[in-house]
């Protein structure tokens, strides 16, 4: 089974699309037709493969996992069990609610690497997503071990889960956009939504520090070091450095412009990850998945929650929407500069999405297939910043 994954690997990683000099006019809704490159680094062929067996053992070394994809762990009736996985995360699907499990990591910016520490994370983000979504965080829920594993059974806790009721999962977003289900009045809705969440998010000195050139020059600056072993995996040098100028060029030039913004009262306590992903679309608007992990991801400039979601319709060839969500937040928000961040933001907000997912190269619990097609995603998400660089 090794050889045979180590085989396909490497046929794989000779198709992985690389995206071609920032230099060249490329349209940003053009980001799906990158070049290919016949080579790639034969560093990340030997990590790849070095990962490959615990890919394959996944389930069976990690025994919350395991235990998880087993009907009798869970409190109520269950009779099918789907996991999905992000970098961070296992998240448990059963007919009727959601598990989340985060993952014991520590990125730096985030850690989960204790099961004290996950606990905690576990309630915050209950608490901060019930800003939004009340309806779908139920609480957090301890697992148990007394023989085998149960959720909320008898015996020393191992690890804890944020349990949500299950909404259906084709009323995503993300999935409504691809079927063209989503439209002005939509937008609209989901505009008002966050204007109005926004003008009643907590704020204060504290949290408006947030949004000075300094910290916002600090996330940057972490951003750089973070993706430095990606160069020429899935980003290439020669974007790292044009979109690093043009970032650094934008912040020396404009520390009055960052300056207006917190005098407005403009940075304040957001959602920090706001995207087609994260909103369930029924009767009503749900935005879920807050950032619970760093207060400083959350604490920002109003303009960087806009610009994600805005991104995110950009980078699904959805520009006429997003210039849509835009015009009409900016009409509930009557927030007059947003339109001089918008460009910065949404740099920021696709090399962030083009990090993360880059992330994935390195995660022993994501299978090979899944990681060539990181290598992919996060390509197209650098090209994107780089499409938005140019403007700055």
């Amino acid at each position: 089974m090794l050889f045979i994954s180590a085989f396909l690997l490497f046929f794989t990683l000779r198709l992985i699309i690389i995206p071609t000099s920032p230099t060249n006019q490329i349209h940003p809704y053009q980001a799906r037709q990158p070049r290919l490159l016949t080579l790639q680094p034969l560093c990340l062929l030997v990590a790849a493969l070095q990962n490959t067996l615990k890919d394959i053992n996944m389930q069976t070394t990690n025994p919350v996992v395991e235990a998880m994809l087993k009907p009798e762990t869970y409190p109520e009736p269950v009779s099918k069990i789907e996991l999905i996985q992000t970098h961070i995360s296992f998240v448990f699907l059963t007919e009727k609610y959601v598990y989340k499990i985060k993952k014991p990591v520590n990125f730096g910016f985030l850690d989960f690497s204790t099961l004290e520490k996950r606990h905690i994370y576990c309630e915050k983000e209950l608490q901060l997503n019930r800003r939004l979504c009340p309806y779908l965080y139920l609480e957090v829920v301890s697992i148990n071990k007394s023989g085998a594993l149960r959720i909320g059974g008898d015996g020393e806790t191992v690890e804890y889960a944020v349990k949500m009721r299950r909404l259906p999962q084709e009323r995503l977003m993300v999935q409504l956009l691809q079927e063209g289900k989503i439209d002005n009045p939509i937008l609209d809705r989901l505009a008002a939504i966050i204007a109005n969440f926004h003008s009643e998010a907590q704020t204060s000195p504290e949290i408006s520090a947030f949004g000075r050139l300094e910290i916002v020059r600090t996330n940057w600056i972490e951003n750089f070091i973070q993706t430095q072993k990606y160069i020429d995996q899935t980003i290439p040098k020669n974007y790292y450095d044009f979109i690093q100028q043009k970032i650094n060029n934008f912040m020396d030039k404009n520390e009055v412009l960052f300056e207006g913004r917190i005098a407005d009262g403009r940075v304040r306590d957001c959602h920090g990850d706001l995207y087609s992903s994260n909103i369930f679309v029924t009767d009503q608007i749900c935005i879920f998945d807050a950032i619970e992990f760093n207060d400083r991801f959350r604490y920002s400039d109003t303009a960087s929650d806009v610009a994600f979601l805005a991104m995110d319709l950009d980078y699904q060839n959805q520009s006429a929407l997003s210039n849509y969500f835009i015009k009409q937040y900016t009409a509930y928000s009557k927030d007059a500069s947003l339109a001089s961040m918008l460009p910065f933001y949404k740099c920021y907000r696709a090399y962030v999405r083009g990090k993360v997912v880059s992330f994935r190269i390195d995660d022993s619990n994501i299978s090979v297939q899944d990681k060539a097609t990181a290598i992919t995603e996060a390509s197209v998400y650098f090209r994107l910043a780089a499409e938005y660089a140019k403007s700055l």
